[in-house]
């Protein structure tokens, strides 16, 4: 796996010593990032996922509450033109993930952007965008896991009659005083966790399946309900409203990049990745697309105000009956499930990655001799991802999950172009056309979708990276590997 035909990386063998500024731009070399691969404290992942595996487990990881719950946010926003802030969301992934595919398949590793940065930008860009994972796979997961219990309740009430009461289904603030629902999801997603990786893809492919058969049942009944008329007034507040629906909706994109997660547990990294990617990506894209056109055609954009499992109310109104709206409800608990399965599972190969480096606790780079999986890690990331889920209110998540994610990306998009410079005669099983023109233009969206988020979200993004920042420069930045280890870093470019 080993770049023969590059020049060997320049090492600093000459000090024992990196300065301060040195040890902020310090660089892992990709072919150790490579060659690592799987290594962890006391034992390795196993290589056992299919190009196919790693497909289900992207969309697995994207499609959920984004369509299922959060479409009921954005269209009071942007009107029926909620269908162009899907595109410009979309525009924003597909830039993205152009640049993802092709270091996936330079560099493929469980760290995904977070050992991109790495490789290309130095330690403390890497550790910055390592923290904007932990925001974006950790908080997803939490707001993942509250649209799961709305529709669980819209579940039994379909059934049996009863809803879980307010004071166990809401967060406090929203009239409860837990989420039991929400960390019910997470501890269960942890259970088949535990159970290897094989094992959790197997579950999250026949849920990806239910998911998608769902949707299509769904644009088929609600295209019965379907009236032009609900178009007229296509974009009543505007391009601030479209703007500020796509930066929301941008949370329905986000887990595309989970199979880049996965790089060390791929039977064929190189090859499967940018595949898997591209492909989730696709499929995604298309049912988003079909499903809000029929959802707003089927109902008055204002009716989407103060909704709750959005699609399911649509269903019950089309059809006049309650058997079909029961019937998405169970497509969509199942469905969101593996949303938490599959993100839960990025967040831990993330910190995994960042614990062989030093950056973290080794506690979460064990890895269990029996099942092949950071079982210790796992438990701590879904007890905190439970914890959040039981007490955050999901507006707050999803923006918070949005703007950590969109700063991810943003730097994924220049670690292309970086490593283009620094690396140009690198194998590259997949490559982004255009140069570095679509990598900017990923980097362009990124922050359009970042401006048009609201105060409050960025100053809570503040406070998240400044902590991370405290962190680093106490822990992560003297127990760094490069750090007790500096002839193994990669000295910056010469210009």
């Amino acid at each position: 796996m080993l770049d023969h035909g590059a020049a060997p990386p320049v090492v600093d063998t000459t000090t024992p010593k990196t300065s301060a500024l040195g040890a902020l731009v310090r660089r892992k070399p990709v072919e150790r990032l490579v060659d690592e691969g799987g290594q962890g404290e006391g034992g390795s992942l196993r290589r056992s996922l299919s190009m196919w595996q790693l497909t289900m487990i992207s969309i697995g990881a994207t499609l959920g509450t984004g369509i299922f719950v959060v479409l009921g946010d954005a269209v009071p926003k942007a009107g029926p033109a909620v269908t162009i802030a899907f595109v410009i969301a979309g525009l924003t992934a597909l830039f993205s993930a152009l640049s993802y595919a092709e270091l996936a398949g330079s560099i493929p590793v469980a760290g995904s952007s977070y050992s991109y940065a790495y490789a290309t930008m130095g330690e403390l860009v890497a550790w910055v965008c390592g923290w904007c994972l932990v925001l974006e796979y950790g908080v997803s997961v939490a707001a993942v896991a509250v649209g799961w219990g709305e529709y669980l309740n819209e579940l039994l009430d379909g059934t049996i009659g009863v809803t879980i009461p307010d004071v166990l289904s809401s967060a406090p603030g929203e009239g409860g005083v837990i989420n039991l629902p929400g960390l019910i999801v997470v501890m269960l997603a942890m259970v088949f966790l535990l159970g290897g990786a094989r094992e959790s893809a197997v579950v999250n492919t026949i849920m990806v399946a239910v998911k998608i058969v769902t949707l299509v049942i769904f644009c088929a009944i609600g295209f019965m309900g379907f009236k032009s008329g609900n178009y007229k007034d296509f974009m009543p507040l505007g391009m601030t409203g479209v703007g500020a629906a796509s930066a929301t909706l941008f949370f329905s994109y986000i887990g595309f990049d989970a199979a880049s997660t996965a790089g060390e547990e791929a039977k064929n990294p190189k090859r499967d990745l940018p595949r898997a990617i591209m492909l989730s990506l696709l499929i995604v894209t298309v049912l988003y697309v079909l499903v809000a056109a029929v959802a707003v055609g089927a109902w008055r954009w204002k009716a989407f105000e103060g909704s709750e499992a959005t699609l399911a109310a649509i269903m019950n109104d089309v059809t006049g009956q309650t058997f079909w709206g029961t019937m998405l409800a169970a497509g969509a608990v199942i469905s969101i499930a593996s949303v938490v399965l599959t993100v839960l599972y990025g967040q831990t190969r993330v910190l995994f990655a960042m614990s062989r480096d030093g950056l973290v606790p080794k506690v979460f780079g064990k890895v269990s001799g029996k099942t092949g999986t950071p079982r210790i890690n796992t438990v701590i990331v879904s007890l905190f991802c439970g914890v959040l889920a039981s007490v955050i209110p999901l507006g707050k998540l999803v923006d918070a999950t949005s703007i950590g994610t969109l700063f991810a990306f943003a730097l994924v998009n220049v670690a292309v172009i970086v490593l283009r410079r620094t690396r140009p005669d690198m194998p590259r099983t997949f490559k982004v056309a255009l140069g570095p023109v679509f990598p900017i233009l990923g980097f362009a969206f990124c922050i359009y979708n970042m401006v048009s988020l609201d105060a409050i979200t960025w100053v809570v993004f503040g406070c998240w990276m400044a902590a991370g920042l405290v962190f680093y420069f106490l822990y992560g930045m003297r127990r760094s590997r490069l750090a007790t280890a500096p002839a193994l870093a990669e000295a910056p470019a010469e210009k």
